[in-house]
């Protein structure tokens, strides 16, 4: 009994190891690769740490001027010689409070216009993110066309390990000389060579994806999953374009960068105004003859007299910076419709190279290679021709592959141009 209880706990500790392993090495799809980049990436966290500090200026903008008191004592005495010391006998004592006034919404301009500062950051975080993501997700569509090599170099293997095999059935019957089973035996190599490469190729794609994730899980523990595939549906040119102009957020920026300028043009105009301190002033002064003196008020109002400055280098510079935007505005939406024109070409293009290989090609090569196989096993075939056939199965095939690899990149470049995804 207590033999087969230890057998038990034995046996649920692996099935805990390796219900533990499997969960290790979980594939990841693209939007669970995306949201643990966005929650992990450095570079995006300190961008949003600079909204924060963008939106801490705004408080101090809107900071009000401090009032200002003054206290000030007068006609302390000083005793003469042998005569009586009174100091507070007739001393005057004169608080005064003034505060200054900030005229033509100076302080709602500063608040406004680091606001709009702020609204510059966001779009520009989130243009930096749009830039990160395609990187990331160039990274991620290397990881899937190694997977699919790594994958097609091992069913070639077993496919040329089953030829072999048969072959080497029929040298013993006499069917093939030894230089021919020697000369399939060789050709293995290049087979074995593609397995290797391909398995060097997808470790690499999966570290570089791994540093971009900011993980650091051991390789063998890290997958990723996804379609390896292309699609013809594609959304017309003007769709996609006026989608880019709705969406980039660098051409929002540019577009915000107007309206702030445009503000801190109307805040220099107001800094060109003068802007009055209003006070008040209490005194005692208990050396009046009048009893009912010693406390006055009083009142005060100081006008700066801005004869030489007015602020006009200031205003000239806004009103340039106004014009100066806008042609940036113009060049950022020119560089739009470059971006989507060039990337939506090169979709097209690569979809045109795409459907012949999936309609046609890739089950030629196929029933090419499969009917000379046969024919060389009955005798009807070379050599030769059952070598170049095996050679163009493997070219039509890794053809295909990077050509799908180039659709899937292309599709980004797209989706980074517009500024979100419209392929999937």
């Amino acid at each position: 009994m207590m033999r087969l209880s230890r057998r038990l706990w034995f046996g649920l500790f692996l099935a805990a190891v390796s219900a533990q392993s499997g969960w290790a090495q979980k594939a990841l799809t693209w939007q669970e690769i995306r949201d643990k980049f966005e929650a992990s990436n450095p570079t995006l966290r300190a961008g949003a740490i600079g909204i924060d500090e963008s939106r801490a200026q705004e408080i101090t903008a809107f900071l009000r001027p401090n009032p200002n008191v003054t206290v000030l004592t007068d006609g302390t005495q000083i005793a003469p010689f042998g005569g009586p010391w009174r100091p507070f006998f007739s001393t005057e004592l004169a608080t005064s409070f003034s505060y200054l006034h900030e005229r033509r919404h100076k302080r709602e301009l500063r608040l406004e216009s680091a606001q709009k500062a702020t609204k510059i950051a966001v779009s520009g975080q989130a243009d930096l993110e749009r830039t990160l993501l395609f990187t990331l997700r160039m990274a991620f569509n290397q990881t899937l066309q190694e997977k699919a090599v790594f994958e097609l170099a091992k069913e070639n293997l077993s496919y040329y390990d089953h030829l072999l095999d048969v072959n080497r059935e029929r040298y013993k019957a006499g069917a093939i000389a030894q230089v021919d089973l020697d000369r399939l035996e060789l050709q293995r190599v290049q087979y074995e060579s593609d397995l290797q490469t391909a398995e060097v190729n997808l470790r690499t794609a999966k570290i570089e994806l791994l540093a971009l994730l900011n993980d650091r899980s051991p390789v063998e523990q890290f997958d990723v999953t996804g379609p390896f595939d292309f699609s013809n549906q594609i959304a017309p040119l003007d769709e996609v374009r006026q989608t880019a102009v709705d969406t980039r957020p660098d051409l929002k920026a540019a577009l915000q960068s107007i309206d702030k300028a445009q503000t801190d043009h109307k805040l220099a105009i107001a800094n060109g105004s003068t802007d009055p301190a209003v006070g008040a002033v209490w005194t005692y002064n208990p050396s009046f003859n009048n009893p009912f003196a010693h406390q006055t008020l009083g009142a005060s109002i100081s006008i700066p007299l801005r004869i030489f400055d007015r602020n006009q280098g200031e205003k000239l510079r806004t009103q340039l910076d106004i014009a100066r935007n806008e042609r940036l505005r113009d060049a950022a939406e020119a560089q739009v419709f470059s971006d989507v024109d060039s990337a939506y070409a090169t979709v097209k293009s690569t979809v045109v190279l795409l459907q012949p290989y999936k309609d046609r090609y890739l089950n030629q090569a196929s029933r090419i290679r499969d009917t000379i196989a046969f024919s060389y096993e009955h005798g009807a075939a070379s050599l030769l021709d059952f070598l170049n056939a095996q050679a163009e199965y493997r070219s039509v095939q890794v053809n295909y592959l990077n050509l799908v690899a180039s659709y899937l990149n292309a599709a980004s470049q797209l989706n980074h141009a517009v500024g979100r995804e419209v392929i999937q």
